[in-house]
């Protein structure tokens, strides 16, 4: 009854409020600086547990798992494998994730790399012979790197079971995903609004995804029309991956009969991962990599993603009083911008795998670097001869911290909204294109070579303070993840925001979004007209965007206040997103 009761909780509030800015009541509400209705000032705070999503019913899945005692790997299992139902525009089992677990037991903080690596067919000659100068970034050509996300669970599983507090048996974790796979889920706005896109027929290169037949057997009805919002969307094919997943573990999907249909598949149309590739792939432990901000102290993951972006533009800004430029104002967005493009000049010279090229990274996040690059920033100008990259973020991150003081900073994604397209028949498995990011120009850092990680916009964030985590944060946003990494901590450390204002609070994307030309500055259309003027007159190419548009992302962020053992949760009113606890 309790638990009835809990949900209908639940229920009631997301019917009661726009379904872009779900949260839970606090009786301590307020409302922000930045907040236009009470709606999207909710600051969730709780003593016992948090979770937050960028989906509602994956918060709840995680939430319930923490209320049965389980640990914080524990709920990020249960909450990623129901993203992988409840989301699939931004990411599947067919995907890639990356870890960061603060285990409390041992005070350590562990990173894991669970991204899949290129198959050992897929070279540069293999797509010049075909006539090609860029890997597609759709179909079967584009699913050439081998779904590492399966294996990040279990890895991480494996871990927390032996080293953390109370663990759930696995097969547990996956009742809530199996389910909605099995049974079916309401359609949110989120999948309704990316399935419209990406099946207009005036975009046959990226977005007519109805042309797979599969995609269309999946997530269209009729092998036509798109789900609308509210309609069930029912997976039996996922449902069964997942059940085989729960019953037997990691191994079902990289060699038994899941990697066998899917390599079956690729291969019957074109495509290069062989079962081999599955066999041999393997998730990999990594030592977290970290500056130095304030007081505190910032960690994310080293190569092949782009953490060490988002902590150079922090460890640039060390070098600048912050705080006195006034949080929102254009000298506050033009010293961030800048600080991105000298971030983002290191990131495009050097990001790839680095057990293939050698990448210089005690010398990059040194504070010598990050007081030379500080030189190169003109207050008073915007640079324009920097160049950033072309990546897209379809990903989804998450944040966890249990009764227990475990932490978990996760991101998963797919790369492009729906990936490749290519739902591997008899699976359910939408396959990831994050290969297709690779270049085919040998004098590129990141070029194609079999067994070769590309470089990856995906990087989870932790803050620490007095050597324990004060902040689990994150984002999804390509290259708006290190931007918006860089506009919640200094909202938060240098002007004492909330995480929800700092989340709520306008946004900023410097750079590009896949398959668009342009290389601009979007701004969110809440920024005054005054600062608009002044930033257009340091020379930034100003785009006004929508208020609250999802081009820059989802982000979500918990706050640990250890001398109150209060935790604060946020979400952001840009998705349809939960943060939630108990």
């Amino acid at each position: 009854m309790m638990r009835q009761h809990y949900y209908l909780a639940i229920l009631l509030f997301t019917l009661c409020f726009n379904p872009l800015s779900y949260a839970t009541f606090s009786p301590n509400q307020t409302v922000g600086k930045y907040c236009d209705t009470p709606s999207r000032c909710l600051n969730p705070m709780t003593t016992n547990a948090m979770v937050t999503s960028p989906n509602y019913l994956a918060t709840q899945a995680g939430v319930d798992v923490l209320r049965k005692g389980g640990n914080a790997v524990d709920a990020a299992i249960a909450i990623a494998s129901t993203l992988a139902v409840v989301y699939p525009q931004m990411n599947t089992l067919g995907g890639d994730n990356f870890w960061l677990i603060y285990n409390a037991k041992t005070q350590e903080l562990k990173g894991l790399n669970a991204s899949g690596r290129a198959g050992h067919m897929a070279t540069m000659a293999f797509y010049k012979k075909q006539g090609f100068d860029k890997i597609p970034a759709r179909g079967y050509l584009s699913a050439n790197t081998v779904p590492g996300a399966v294996s990040g669970w279990d890895e991480a599983y494996q871990y927390a079971a032996n080293n953390m507090h109370n663990a759930l048996a696995w097969q547990d974790l996956f009742n809530d995903a199996i389910g909605y796979a099995q049974q079916g889920f309401a359609v949110s706005h989120s999948l309704h609004h990316w399935s419209t896109i990406n099946t207009d027929s005036h975009d046959k290169i990226f977005r007519d995804l109805q042309r797979f037949p599969e995609f269309n057997r999946v997530f269209l009805k009729n092998n036509a029309e798109v789900y609308q919002v509210g309609e069930i969307l029912k997976q039996p094919d996922l449902a069964k991956t997942l059940t085989m997943i729960a019953q037997n573990g990691a191994t079902a999907f990289y060699q038994g009969d899941i990697a066998k249909n899917i390599v079956k598949d690729l291969q019957q149309n074109g495509g290069l991962l062989t079962l081999d590739d599955f066999t041999n792939h393997r998730a990999t432990w990594v030592k977290p990599i970290h500056v130095n901000y304030r007081e505190y102290t910032a960690y994310n993951l080293p190569p092949n993603t782009q953490g060490m972006a988002s902590l150079e533009i922090l460890n640039i800004l060390n070098n600048f009083d912050v705080k006195s430029l006034g949080e929102g104002s254009a000298s506050y967005y033009h010293l961030i911008i800048e600080a991105t493009k000298q971030a983002f000049a290191d990131r495009d010279k050097y990001l790839t795998d680095p057990d293939f090229h050698d990448i210089p990274l005690d010398d990059l996040l040194s504070v010598e670097h990050g007081k030379a690059q500080a030189t190169q920033i003109n207050l008073q100008t915007a640079q324009v001869d920097i160049k950033p990259l072309d990546p897209k973020g379809d990903t989804v991150w998450f944040g966890v911290v249990d009764a227990y003081g475990n932490a978990v900073s996760i991101i998963q994604s797919i790369y492009h909204d729906f990936g490749s397209g290519i739902v591997a028949k008899d699976t359910g498995v939408l396959l990831q294109n994050r290969g297709s990011f690779f270049s085919l120009d040998p004098n590129n850092v990141n070029h194609l070579e079999p067994n070769k990680r590309t470089f990856h916009t995906l990087n989870p964030a932790m803050l620490f303070k007095n050597n324990v985590p004060y902040l689990v944060y994150g984002t999804m946003g390509g290259e708006g993840q290190p931007q918006t990494q860089a506009a919640i901590v200094t909202r938060i450390v240098d002007f004492d925001m909330t995480p929800q204002d700092a989340i709520n609070a306008p946004r900023w994307l410097h750079g590009r979004t896949w398959g668009a030309s342009s290389n601009d500055l979007k701004v969110e259309g809440r920024v005054s007209q005054d600062i608009i003027k002044a930033l257009i007159a340091l020379g930034h190419p100003v785009k006004v965007v929508d208020d609250y548009t999802d081009t820059m992302g989802h982000a979500g962020a918990i706050l640990i206040d250890s001398p109150r053992n209060v935790l604060f949760g946020a979400t952001d009113p840009r998705g349809d997103g939960l943060a939630a606890g108990y």
